[in-house]
């Protein structure tokens, strides 16, 4: 997604830091609206204010509230009663020069299946990123004075992000999107999935070969990502990662994509199709890749809707022995749930800097036994839980101001972050119809009944518990890799994992588990490159075990010939 930078406009005036309103014109729409209205505040004349609202210590000032059938014309207040991030309460702003934008993230209403009926903001095309989501309406940026003895002001949301274009189809790259039956049900309206499909050299030329298929898990994908059909652009203007402290990345990045090109349509490279997943949902820019109560059946409607009809389409063997899937972070837990869920479908998960995959570990948080989430508490005082830190332990922002965060965004779980996503696959559904939460979102007190109910989808309390009959489905499949130093402690989770794989599991689970040391978020397994560069080698790194183990595990008479050309 591109970043979205456009001209400020400049004013002067004084305005009272409580007394903002907000009201949108009949041309934006003649029907009243649902939604969170997000009132951005900035003192980074760089960008636009809703560009610049994160979970780092850069971030910018956001402050929302919902609203409901709200008409157009009729001015809706911004004052104390919105929830605000990094900063409480308006009245508590510092007095100064801010640029200010206001936006309403809209929302829908669903009707679903089971007689529930919510208001959620539908992806459209962009991952659910609020920013850029088209269809929301927002106003021209302004820059005021804020102080004492100022006036009101209004602003109005005049702007409309405009439709993303249709993606076009390349020699290597095939798009694909289907109305899902049992998502649609589900939610009351058409539902649709999406995948982006790599395609191997000769594919045309060779209609009759049948295709192994691996599922690269991630967050949304725009497009097929780090796959470059020209050389690198020696004129490209070099940037800086922070993340990476790299001058250039974007040249390494071209020059890895375009080196994944060259391998790809080598002589001896592997002839197999590669997909990227397109799950929005209404909660996150992914599903999680499961069925869940609140999301919905996403995990049958990617098996047996999404993956039958690119395997039609695109010549997959359509076997489990032939399909593998690996991903990070969100993909990596969505790799190894799959292959816990789906255990004969899938013949190998390559799972690096996975989410928790045991709640004994919730990043910093162990929701069986802590009382709270944001603060370890002893008799007499209140440590507050890291969320984020670099490498060298240095922490960036606590679990307390990323959920701040997604409430300023969002109540019942409609922020699209991370904790919420969570609470909306992981949770059951609440009597408001809503996801039940699993911690109070302001006080971080937890609910252990809400906890108990999230065994479901502990992945090693599954695993442990079901051994006897999921450990020979599953045995020699299982890779896990992470960093000892990941940003979000998704380490913690994977030492508990592997003192079952490797200590408790009988049979034996044959597992590979693999740690980078010093190595943040998201370490995928290759001790030999630092993380910036092996990060951009998914496609590449784990080929030649998913060739060993069809090779090694293909039922007699499989298609072990046709692809190989």
């Amino acid at each position: 997604m591109k970043r979205l930078v456009l001209a400020i406009m400049l004013t002067s005036a004084v305005v009272m830091a409580t007394d903002f309103t907000v009201t949108f014109p009949k041309t934006r729409s003649e029907r009243p609206l649902d939604g969170r209205l997000l009132l951005l505040l900035s003192t980074d004349p760089s960008a636009e204010p809703r560009l610049q609202i994160n979970d780092s210590p850069n971030t910018q000032i956001v402050f929302g509230t919902d609203v409901e059938n709200w008409k157009p014309g009729t001015p809706v207040r911004v004052g104390d009663n919105a929830f605000g991030y990094p900063i409480r309460t308006l009245s508590q702003l510092k007095p100064g020069e801010y640029t200010v934008q206001a936006l309403l993230n809209r929302y829908e209403t669903f009707h679903l299946a089971d007689g529930r009926i919510v208001k959620l903001p539908p992806d459209r095309g962009e991952g659910q990123q609020w920013q850029s989501k088209p269809g929301n309406i927002y106003s021209q940026p302004v820059k005021l004075t804020i102080g004492p003895g100022g006036h009101p002001v209004t602003l109005t949301l005049d702007q409309e992000i405009p439709p993303i274009p249709p993606l076009k189809d390349t020699q290597y790259i095939k798009h694909i999107r289907i109305r899902s039956e049992r998502l649609s049900k589900f939610y009351g309206t058409d539902m649709y999935l999406g995948a982006h499909v790599l395609v191997p050299a000769g594919f045309d030329e060779h209609p009759q070969a049948r295709y192994p298929l691996i599922i690269f898990h991630g967050h949304f994908p725009g497009d097929f990502g780090g796959f470059r059909t020209e050389p690198p652009d020696l004129n490209l203007k070099p940037d800086y990662s922070e993340r990476f402290h790299l001058a250039g990345y974007n040249k390494i990045e071209q020059r890895e994509e375009y080196d994944f090109y060259k391998q790809w349509t080598g002589a001896d490279f592997p002839r197999m199709l590669i997909v990227e997943i397109q799950h929005a949902t209404p909660y996150y820019d992914d599903s999680y890749a499961v069925n869940s109560a609140n999301v919905g059946p996403y995990g049958d409607a990617i098996m047996y809707e999404l993956l039958p009809e690119i395997e039609r389409r695109f010549h997959g063997i359509g076997q489990g022995w032939a399909r593998f899937t690996y991903g990070g972070s969100t993909g990596g837990w969505e790799a190894l749930a799959v292959q816990l869920f789906y255990p004969e479908e899938f013949n190998g998960a390559f799972c690096a800097c996975p989410d928790p995959i045991d709640f004994r570990a919730y990043t910093v948080i162990d929701i069986y036994k802590d009382k709270n989430a944001f603060f370890l508490e002893g008799p007499h005082m209140r440590v507050p839980r890291p969320a984020m830190r670099n490498y060298l332990g240095q922490i960036s922002a606590t679990v307390e101001d990323t959920n701040y965060l997604e409430l300023a965004l969002g109540t019942k779980a409609r922020s699209g972050g991370q904790w919420d996503i969570w609470e909306a696959v992981f949770s059951p559904a609440g009597p408001d119809g809503y996801p039940m939460r699993l911690w109070d979102k302001t006080t971080g007190e937890i609910d252990h009944t809400v906890a108990e109910a999230w065994k479901k989808y502990d992945l090693r309390y599954q695993l442990e518990t079901n051994w006897p009959t999921l450990g020979p489905k599953v045995r020699g499949k299982l890779h896990i890799y992470v960093g000892e130093a990941d940003t979000y402690y998704l380490n913690n989770a994977v030492y508990l994992m592997e003192d079952f794989l490797k200590k408790a599991a009988n049979p034996p689970a044959d597992a590979e588990v693999a740690y980078g040391a010093r190595a943040e978020h998201c370490w995928n397994g290759d001790p030999s490159q630092p993380n910036a560069i092996s990060r951009l080698r998914y496609n590449t790194m784990y080929v030649q075990k998913i060739v060993e183990r069809m090779e090694q595990t293909a039922p007699v008479g499989a298609d072990l010939k046709s692809w190989r050309y």
